[in-house]
């Protein structure tokens, strides 16, 4: 029960946090180009690679705690659906070359931005 309260929480802040962000980035940025999406899945990745190596190798961070902020929280937050959605919309109206860019930099940037969290989390 604490695990499913635990993730519920992290859930919770991580889907509110994801909405407010977007509607920010949204409200400052008015382009074919999802960026809303594309800095939170970007920032979740790199939050994510980055906790994860801080938590297990150097912090020891209770399970509990690395569930409700990864699974919970970082797994509200990234949403890998609305990229898939809003790249078959480009494509359906005719966006070929933002719809490619948007795929290609989701997925070389997202890696990279994992690579770049734990690099970092390993620095320090």
């Amino acid at each position: 029960m604490q695990t499913i309260l635990v993730i519920t929480v992290g859930g919770a802040l991580g889907a509110l946090s994801r909405y407010g962000l977007g509607l920010w980035i949204s409200n400052k940025w008015n382009q074919e180009f999802p960026l809303h999406t594309f800095i939170i899945n970007i920032t979740g990745a790199f939050l994510l690679g980055f906790l994860h190596i801080l938590f297990i190798e150097r912090l020891n961070v209770s399970p509990l705690w690395r569930l409700g902020i990864g699974v919970g929280f970082l797994g509200a937050f990234t949403t890998f659906s609305t990229f898939g959605v809003e790249a078959i919309s480009l494509l359906e109206s005719g966006s070929y070359l933002t719809a490619g860019l948007y795929t290609l930099l989701s997925i070389l940037v997202g890696f990279t931005g994992v690579a770049l969290g734990i690099g970092l989390a390993r620095l320090i």
